[in-house]
Order: structure tokens, then C-alpha cells, then sequence
């Protein structure tokens, strides 16, 4: 062991850094700060109360939670992950000694700041800026939906036709086994695509054509319309708006050049000539496929561990926002590239 630990510590994350410290990268390109009075508006924080451990900044906190949702962790792994790795410590400022805010302290924060809905204004404060900075280019705006996936439980027929009906079953309300109904989510519901069955919800957005920043989305649950979760994301500012034939019939505000896909029916076949223009649209519009994949690959999949659609929403607004930043860093290193030759 060596006789001089500042130094170990140093020359190790000396080499988390060469070997591309992601948490790092993001210190570099996002001004934290820019969140501070969202969530000191959510959360007021008492500076002036006598006795007692003094509560954790926001900010430390938010940056908590930024890496629950990065790295996909529970709560208990976030507060162990913390404590292990000198890349969590950095990021967040800690050094060895400093107290770590254990995993029931971060469940609260998180279900306080959910219940806040600052989930959106926290994702709109981050947009803002890189829109400032020339990221959006406005020339053209796709939507689609991915479902979101949140943890199972089997239920009865007779629980499923419960839940429909807007009611709770009974024997989830037993006050002596209060666990029953915290292990059930009551609001996420079930999908099937093609042969693939989804439970959770869905998150609708509304991409950048040219930099495939996401600029605007709406959560519903899985079993929600994709057309109806499209509702009012485009707007006059939008220049031309693509999407496949599930939203053939979404409204357009005035002056949007209409380049969504057509949708035939058994009665009403599409003809040649629209199956070839859907086909031209289609080159334009899958780049919002690469969204839906790089969301997975960057997050380790598109789970979130929750049971409700306030903590849902919360949870689906953060995996958007920190897509941009990673997207922002993507876009940075391109430019690097091209500028470098």
C-alpha cells in the first residue's frame, strides 16, 4: 500500500479520465446551476434551522438522481455506488470522507421533486440553452412513441377488470400488509405490439430532423393512442413535420409542411404513387429510430424503476434530458472531427 493515498486517488482518476469518464464529460459541457431555482422552487431548502444535520443542497441531490437514471440503479445500489466508486465521489464533489445521503433520503427526494411536476421545467431549461446555442435547426420535426417498461406483477382477470374501472381490488387494501399495494403499479397499463407484450407507458417525442435532439414530448401510459400522445407537439415553429401512418390524421398548425406518412384501408388501398412517397418520407422520417436506440444503448434499456405515474413522469423527463446532454456530447465530438479534418 502506498504511503501517500492522495496520490493513489489522484493517479486513479487520472486514469478514469483517459479511459472516458462519462460523468465527467458532462461537468464539461452542462452549467448545473441553470437547474438550482427549479428546484429550489419544487423544494425549499431551511438554511436557518437550530440543531439537526443541515438537509442536502438540491443540487447534490438532482446530480444524485442523474446518475439513478444513467446507470439504471435502485435506490440501495445508488447509495453503495456512491460510497464505491471514485467516478460517483468526483462527480458529485465528495471526497472519502464525505457523508453520503443514504438510500431512503434519495427515495424521498425523488418522490418530493416527483410530486413537484418539475420534471418538464427541468428538461425545458436545458433545451433552452442548447437552442440558444445553434444546436436546433428547425428545419424539420418527427414524432414517434417508444413504451417505456416499469416492473410486472401478475394479475387475476378479475384485478384486471378492477383496475379498468378506475377501482382498486380489495385485498390489495389490507392495512396490516400495506406492501401489496406499494409493489403494484395501479396506473401503468398493458400494450402489445407485433408478438411483443409492454407494460408502463409511453414516451411521445418530438425530435431535431438534423441534430436528433429531442425537443418536446408528452408521457401517457402504454396503452395510450400514439396519435393522441402526439397531440400539440407540433407547433408554428415547426417547419415540416414527418411521422409514420399513425399519425396520417394528426392536425398541423397552419404553415407546416404536411410530410407525414399516408394510411390506407382495406376499403381504400394506398395507390403506387403514395406507397413511393411514403417510402421518400420514410429516408427522413426512421432517424428517430436512431433516437429510440441510442436511448436504449446509453440507459441499458428503457426500464425505470417505479409504480406510479407521477414518479413515471419524472423518471421518462430525466431519461430525456440526460439524452440530450449525452447527444450534446456526441454533437461536440463530431464537430471536433470535422473541424480537425
Amino acid at each position: 500500500m502506498s504511503n501517500f493515498p492522495f496520490f493513489d486517488e489522484y493517479n486513479k482518476l487520472q486514469k478514469l479520465s483517459q479511459l472516458g469518464d462519462i460523468l465527467e464529460k458532462l461537468n464539461a459541457i452542462v452549467n448545473w446551476n441553470i437547474f438550482i431555482p427549479i428546484l429550489n422552487e419544487a423544494i425549499p431548502r431551511e438554511t436557518n434551522i437550530k440543531g439537526g444535520r443541515p438537509p442536502f443542497n438540491n443540487l447534490l441531490m438532482f446530480k444524485i438522481l442523474i446518475i439513478k437514471v444513467l446507470y439504471n440503479l435502485s435506490f440501495d445500489q445508488v447509495e453503495y455506488q456512491i460510497n464505491d466508486r471514485l467516478s460517483f465521489m468526483r462527480f458529485l464533489g465528495f471526497d472519502i470522507g464525505s457523508q453520503v445521503p443514504d438510500a431512503k433520503t434519495i427515495w424521498l427526494y425523488e418522490d418530493l421533486l416527483s410530486k413537484s411536476d418539475s420534471g418538464k421545467q427541468l428538461f425545458n431549461k436545458f433545451f433552452e440553452i442548447i437552442d440558444f446555442q445553434g444546436y436546433v435547426t428547425k428545419t424539420g420535426s418527427i414524432v414517434d412513441a417508444t413504451f417505456i417498461e416499469t416492473p410486472r406483477r401478475k394479475n387475476t382477470q378479475e384485478q384486471r377488470e378492477t383496475l379498468k374501472n378506475g377501482n382498486i381490488p380489495s385485498e390489495w387494501n389490507d392495512p396490516n400488509h400495506p406492501q401489496k399495494l406499494l409493489q403494484r403499479d395501479i396506473d401503468a397499463t398493458w400494450a402489445m405490439q407485433g408478438n411483443e407484450v409492454h407494460f408502463g407507458y409511453k414516451d411521445h417525442i418530438k425530435i431535431d430532423n438534423d441534430s436528433k435532439l429531442i425537443v418536446d414530448y408528452n408521457i401517457s401510459t402504454a396503452s395510450s393512442n400514439d396519435h393522441k400522445g402526439a397531440v400539440g407537439l407540433f407547433t408554428g415553429n415547426d417547419k415540416v413535420a414527418y411521422g409514420d401512418s399513425a399519425y396520417s390524421n394528426l392536425e398541423l398548425p397552419y404553415g407546416v409542411k404536411n410530410m407525414l406518412h399516408e394510411k390506407g384501408n382495406r376499403n381504400n388501398p394506398l395507390t403506387e404513387e403514395q406507397i413511393k412517397n411514403n417510402q421518400i418520407k420514410s429516408k427522413l422520417r426512421c432517424r428517430v429510430e436512431h433516437v429510440f436506440a441510442g436511448i436504449v444503448k446509453m440507459f441499458n434499456g428503457t426500464n425505470i424503476r417505479c409504480k406510479s405515474f407521477i414518479r413515471a413522469s419524472f423518471n421518462i423527463s430525466l431519461l430525456n434530458l440526460l439524452y440530450n446532454m449525452r447527444r450534446i456530447l456526441s454533437l461536440k465530438r463530431l464537430s471536433f472531427k470535422c473541424s480537425t479534418g
